[in-house]
């Protein structure tokens, strides 16, 4: 083989091996820019919510949708269709992210992962306490709505701070974020499950065994795990799980590594100079080109790992289809549906608004403290304490997950419209202290 050939095909595996390693600034750019889409639409919500057409904003979320072939099926409102239905994708989308953490990234090494974890342990036991002081007679079960942290609408407000926010922070602010994720996931398995129906358990052990089956015989096509995937959904929501845990589960079970067992850099080049082999024989008309770019395309496909992959079809479309959607249906709070005269609303708005704006920073900086002086873990040189400091602020922002959560804890309208807006308002001010604090520790860095 001559030097010419070998060396565009080290080229093009170079140029392959860089698209993996940007995964996550791609994953902190989506985030970071989809963050302000949300905003967006909650602002339509709420907005659309108290507007004269106040009555359409209902009327869409519960307009009727029939799944079936034949006699058998069922009919779901559209409201289900996005929280219960759509919502999986976003878990999917998140368990990937965890799966892929857990190989090689924040959570791959305990001590590496040592602070964002004791950090998200504390930022998700101050707000249950404060909750609980609040509502320990009453509505203990939403003690778990101001736990989460927004992953998107965080790192977009952090994008807003420009270049001057050391890349330290946000990796740090996105390792506990996806703590914040598995703690919330953890909590709606068990406590947010009613009801159990033991005949879908085994639908859905059926469907693990299926799709670890499939994976031993080496079926890497996403759209395979299409049924099984559904199965498993149906099998938890037979079960009285919440079926949103089927997509975690599912990422959780994506393989991190890639088909190819051997060398990727060894695979790929060996692939170029196969195709460029081939040319010089056979020369270059349609059909032979058409084969050269198959081939490499599928060494391509063995070289990404399958969880890199779908993450990478699927972060988009969640991040600006279907968490907008989420917050289209679920912020619209409706003030005139608030009740703050009776005790037990006003207590819940604060126990979850003080729990996301005080508990979280609280809990996050006093457990990061104490840990970080007992020598159990280190703070990064470029974080710092200032950097800590905007992360748990940042941790306020519930949102998504805790409006989730809220509408898993509280089946009262009143209650979880009061829920809703303490979310709304201390996520809200909670990005308004964090922007403040970031601009007054971090100075804008001089350009070269």
């Amino acid at each position: 083989m001559s030097s010419s050939s070998v060396r565009p095909s080290w080229g093009a595996s170079a140029h392959l091996t860089e698209r993996v390693v940007q995964t996550l600034e791609r994953f902190l750019h989506i985030e970071a820019v989809s963050g302000g889409v949300l905003i967006g639409a909650a602002v339509v919500a709420l907005l659309w919510a108290n507007s004269p057409w106040s009555h359409a904003y209902d009327a869409v979320w519960h307009l009727p949708i029939t799944f079936g072939v034949g006699a058998i099926g069922t009919t779901q409102t559209l409201h289900f269709v996005v929280n219960d239905g759509l919502m999986t994708i976003f878990f999917l989308v998140a368990g990937l992210e965890i799966r892929r953490e857990l190989h090689e990234g924040a959570l791959a090494d305990l001590r590496s992962a040592a602070l964002p974890i004791v950090a998200a342990f504390g930022g998700v036991l101050a707000p249950a306490l404060i909750y609980l002081a609040f509502n320990l007679s009453t509505h203990r079960e939403g003690w778990a709505v101001p736990i989460a942290t927004d992953i998107a609408f965080a790192l977009g407000v952090l994008a807003l701070l420009g270049r001057s926010i050391p890349s330290g922070v946000r990796v740090l602010l996105l390792a506990l974020a996806i703590i914040d994720d598995i703690a919330a996931v953890l909590v709606i398995a068990l406590v947010y499950s009613r009801d159990l129906q033991w005949s879908g358990a085994w639908i859905a052990a059926g469907s693990v065994a299926l799709v670890l089956l499939m994976q031993r015989l080496g079926i890497r096509n996403p759209a395979a795990y299409i049924i099984p995937g559904a199965l498993l959904w149906f099998g938890l929501w037979r079960l009285g799980v919440h079926p949103t845990l089927a997509g975690v589960i599912l990422g959780l079970m994506t393989p991190a590594v890639p088909l190819a067992a051997h060398r990727p850099g060894e695979s790929i080049s060996a692939t170029l100079a196969d195709a460029a082999e081939r040319a010089r024989t056979h020369g270059t008309g349609p059909t032979q080109i058409v084969s050269s770019i198959g081939s490499i395309q599928s060494a391509q496909r063995n070289f990404v790992p399958p969880v890199v992959a779908v993450q990478s079809a699927l972060h988009g479309w969640v991040a600006y289809g279907i968490m907008p959607l989420f917050a289209l249906a679920n912020a619209g709070v409706s003030i005139d549906g608030l009740d703050f005269t009776a005790a037990e609303g006003t207590a819940l708005a604060l126990g979850i608004g003080l729990g996301l704006l005080l508990g979280k920073p609280l809990g996050i900086l006093a457990v990061s403290w104490l840990s970080i002086r007992l020598g159990l873990c280190a703070l990064p040189q470029d974080v710092g304490w200032r950097g800590l400091l905007l992360i748990a602020v940042l941790g306020g922002i519930g949102f998504t997950m805790s409006i989730f959560i809220a509408a898993l804890a509280f089946t009262d309208p009143l209650l979880l419209a009061n829920a809703k807006f303490a979310v709304l308002l201390a996520s809200a001010l909670a990005a308004v202290v964090a922007l403040i604090l970031g601009r007054s520790l971090f100075r804008t860095r001089p350009s070269r």
